[in-house]
C-alpha cells in the first residue's frame, strides 16, 4: 500500500484498516512459526503498511488539536 493510497481514505477506511493489517500480520507470524509462510517479505510490508497507516491516522489527530 502506498503512502498516497493512505492518504486519500477516510479516519474510519483507515481505521479499520489498520485492524484488517493486524489480522494479516497474525496470520503471517503463524504461518511462519509453523513452517508455511511462502514469502517471509510479505511481513515487512503488512508491518510497512501498518505504520503508514498509524502515522497518517497521528497527523489527523495532531491536525484536528491545533485547529
Amino acid at each position: 500500500m502506498k503512502a498516497k493510497d493512505v492518504h486519500e481514505l477516510s479516519t474510519d477506511e483507515l481505521t479499520r484498516k489498520a485492524g484488517d493489517l493486524k489480522d494479516e500480520l497474525f496470520k503471517l507470524r503463524f504461518q511462519s512459526a509453523t513452517g508455511q509462510l511462502e514469502n517471509p517479505m510479505r511481513i515487512r510490508d503488512v508491518k510497512k503498511s501498518i505504520a503508514r497507516v498509524k502515522t497518517v491516522l497521528r497527523e489527523r489527530e495532531l491536525k484536528a488539536q491545533q485547529g
